[in-house]
């Protein structure tokens, strides 16, 4: 019996091994990375970029795979990860990068020149080469480089992205390892990181809305370094997915395109084109995101996953989204600690919210699984109505986007609802003793997908009470 324990836990971290680029990790506590490695990864994991296969190992010297590569490059770009079919034979929708790379092929074509995809098969598992490196980098920020890999490799070296491995050849057939291929990809996501100026920044543009965030990187997974006023004129660089590089005074970063426009007046329309302003009052709503449990309280555990980790990941996730709008938002925790039951409709109602949305995982039988949204229907509370219809929104947005089964929309007498004073519901967004259920909410992916949702079903309660929200519905695309 313990040698078949031993061999399981053998297998069991080689495969993590293999797949820890898919594991979360924070940066800071990454100890095998070399310092001349170290700003470029740490950059990149703070932007939940690169992973590592633990907290503290990041296999800096380990070569890196196609499929890891197109993983990268995919998530700086922010093009759609979900598991699906792809083009190629040797992928399928088990393939932990199988979404982003069919959507190298459907957005940027970032496998273009690749050795082999010209047959149908992409061979994920294969080390990535310096040249290959080269055409995939060009290809995902729009390098024009003449289709060749010795054109990339220029067009890299020509910007300070990359450089030659001595002897005045950038070495082509080399494997390339991971740390080396973070900090090209670092220094072509942020000029900040290259190793001469290249950067131009000949585009003019006005920010088209108060206190817009400048951050460090291409996510609102970045720091914010200030905020910039409305009608302010900015100079624009490149783009990285839905973000632009811009300059103001002496302050530069990554802002989101969609607040942006093409003329000082606004006649000439927001980059995005969004059909109308978003409505005034939303300014003065203050959105509460109550993470469950925390600290000591780790909630509901199966398939050793917590329930305090994954409505914390997800909140956080919502959070960023409605950072992107007019909208006040509080959260009851932004980390791991512990919050007390009633501690939460208290700060709730300190911080004058408005709309108060809990954000559980259920726990029951093995074969209990699906969604489900509550609110409370007490005779004495003012806001059943309301409670009700916030609940329902966000329920319909959920079991869309989740697809899991629908277990309605109920009256709860739970306390975070029950002592509350304002329009409230508690989402339990699927069964964390479920295996199906499970596998999403532990998911990357799909916990962005239920924040989207709720995020939607929050505009939709707000629509329905009479809000202009239609331009921020594109803030989730």
């Amino acid at each position: 019996m313990k040698r078949g324990i031993t061999v399981f836990i053998l297998v069991f971290l080689l495969t993590i091994l293999q797949l820890g680029i898919n594991l979360p990790a924070q940066a800071a506590s990454f100890t095998d990375v070399p310092s001349r490695a170290a700003d470029e990864v740490n950059y990149l994991a703070d932007g939940e970029i690169a992973k590592g296969s633990s907290k503290t190992s990041f296999n800096p010297h380990q070569a890196i795979t196609r499929a890891e590569a197109v993983t990268l490059i995919g998530r700086a770009l922010q093009l759609n990860g979900a598991q699906r079919k792809t083009v190629f034979s040797d992928v399928g929708t088990g393939n932990y990068a199988s979404g982003f790379i069919q959507s190298s092929v459907d957005k940027k074509n970032i496998t273009n020149s690749l050795s082999g995809v010209s047959t149908g098969r992409f061979y994920p598992n294969k080390d990535v080469t310096r040249g290959e490196m080269a055409i995939m980098i060009a290809n995902a920020f729009g390098y024009s480089y003449g289709g060749t890999t010795s054109g990339a490799a220029k067009a890299l070296m020509d910007r300070g992205v990359a450089s030659g491995t001595g002897g005045g050849t950038f070495g082509m057939n080399l494997t390339i390892k991971r740390a080396d291929f973070a900090v090209f990809l670092a220094r072509a996501i942020n000029p900040a990181f290259r190793t001469k100026q290249s950067t131009s920044f000949s585009k003019t543009f006005w920010t088209d809305v108060e206190n817009l965030n400048i951050r460090t990187g291409p996510s609102t997974s970045f720091v914010s370094k200030g905020k910039i006023a409305k009608n302010v004129k900015v100079l624009g660089a490149h783009s990285v997915g839905g973000w632009t590089y811009i300059k103001t005074g002496s302050t530069v970063g990554f802002v989101s395109t969609y607040y942006l426009r093409n003329s000082a007046t606004g006649d000439g329309g927001n980059i995005s084109a969004p059909p109308a302003r978003a409505d005034s009052r939303l300014s003065g709503q203050t959105i509460i995101l109550d993470p469950g449990h925390g600290g000591k309280d780790p909630g509901s555990v199966g398939f050793g996953l917590r329930e305090k980790d994954v409505v914390l990941s997800t909140s956080l996730k919502v959070n960023n989204l409605l950072k992107k709008t007019p909208f006040n938002v509080k959260m009851t925790r932004s980390s791991d600690t512990f919050v007390s039951i009633n501690a939460r409709p208290d700060f709730a109602i300190k911080n004058k919210g408005n709309v108060f949305v809990s954000i559980h995982a259920n726990a029951a039988s093995a074969s209990a699984t699906g969604t489900e949204t509550f609110y409370y229907s007490a005779g004495t509370n003012p806001y059943v109505s309301d409670s009700k219809l916030l609940a329902t929104k966000i329920q319909t947005r959920m079991i869309a986007a989740w697809n899991l089964r629908d277990r309605g929309v109920k009256s709860g007498n739970y306390g975070v609802l029950r002592e509350n004073n304002m329009p409230a519901t508690l989402a339990e967004l699927g069964f964390i003793t479920n295996k199906s259920d499970n596998d999403k909410l532990k998911s990357d992916y799909w916990q962005t997908v239920a924040a989207k949702a709720i995020y939607l079903g929050i505009l939709d309660y707000y629509k329905a009470k009479g809000f202009n929200v239609e331009t921020l519905y594109k803030v989730a695309s």
